[in-house]
């Protein structure tokens, strides 16, 4: 089922949220919405829930244009905010059954559907506890865990890792991929690189309310002016007639020297190291330390921007 933005825009008086958003969320995918704080992400996520009405633009579910009224198209969407909201003093299982009720599930069917998001979210264990004495992460899982109870097709989650430890945010990840495993389509929202990296299949970066770039991982990365990046120490710098020699050689994009700092940034690290090792060395200058990496989403980001992604 596709979850489709289409060329969104909200202001709050005079400040412009969110200008001309455009994407489409799969069926077996995720999506993540990349940006830091104050993006418009959350303004985003908000309009796609239907609990915000755009200036202009629509929010599609197939066919179906979504309003901020009742309507059944609703129910295929699960909604994960950034603040959770949980009755703090009930057990686990008893918020559950609030939720549900919430959706019309009773009997039964709401019994299966609570055992089975609890297992879901590694939450079994402690369905009569309340959330009161429960971690940070465990509270996000039963956080989502109510979003799940309607089994919906569309997973709308925003920041849902904020706060949470390193053993629940893994956990989460990985119920994330087994819903995407299952066919539901994913929005997810972060500021934090690694997380998009491992989950996402497209990837949408945002800042200041506009999309700055739309695409897979691999497709982000390739578009990057700076694709790899080797840094070379040397005990003498370099001088003007050997960083000449090497700015000419084949694959190689940029030279930057620091000091005794040489960067170069190269189109294969593979095939560039050698050259520029190579011919420094024929001019006397011995390399004492070697450094290299790929191009990631923060370079991406920065090419951007001009600034880092946790610059606000």
């Amino acid at each position: 089922m596709n979850l489709i933005a289409d060329r969104l825009h909200k202001k709050f008086g005079a400040i412009t949220a969110v200008a001309d958003v455009s994407f489409i969320a799969e069926p077996g995918k995720i999506l993540g919405l990349l940006g830091p704080n104050g993006a418009g992400k959350s303004t985003t996520i908000s309009m796609l829930a239907g609990l915000t009405t755009p200036h202009s633009g629509r929010v599609q579910i197939d066919a179906v244009t979504l309003g901020t009224g009742a309507h059944p198209t609703k129910r295929k969407l699960g909604l994960v905010t950034q603040e959770i909201a949980l009755l703090e003093e009930l057990p686990a299982r008893m918020n559950l059954e609030f939720f549900g009720g919430l959706y019309g599930l009773t009997g039964a069917a709401l019994r299966a559907r609570i055992a089975a998001v609890l297992e879901l979210t590694s939450l079994s264990d402690r369905a009569r506890d309340p959330p009161n004495t429960f971690s940070g992460g465990m509270r996000r899982r039963l956080n989502i865990a109510c979003a799940l109870l309607h089994e919906p097709q569309i997973l709308l989650l925003d920041e849902p890792t904020v706060g949470v430890d390193p053993q629940s945010r893994n956990a989460i990840f990985e119920t994330i991929e087994v819903l995407a495993g299952q066919g539901r389509t994913v929005v997810y929202t972060t500021h934090y690189m690694e997380e998009v990296e491992r989950l996402c299949d497209r990837i949408v970066i945002v800042d200041h309310g506009r999309v700055l770039a739309n695409d897979t991982l691999s497709g982000l990365l390739a578009a990057a002016p700076v694709g790899n990046k080797l840094t070379l120490k040397y005990n003498m710098a370099p001088d003007s007639a050997a960083l000449a020699e090497i700015r000419h050689l084949p694959g190689v994009i940029q030279v930057d020297l620091n000091g005794t700092e040489l960067s170069v940034a190269a189109n294969d690290l593979g095939t560039a190291a050698p050259r520029v090792l190579e011919r420094l060395a024929t001019r006397g200058f011995s390399c004492q330390e070697l450094t290299s990496r790929r191009a990631n989403l923060e370079d991406v980001f920065l090419a951007l921007t001009g600034r880092t992604l946790r610059d606000t």
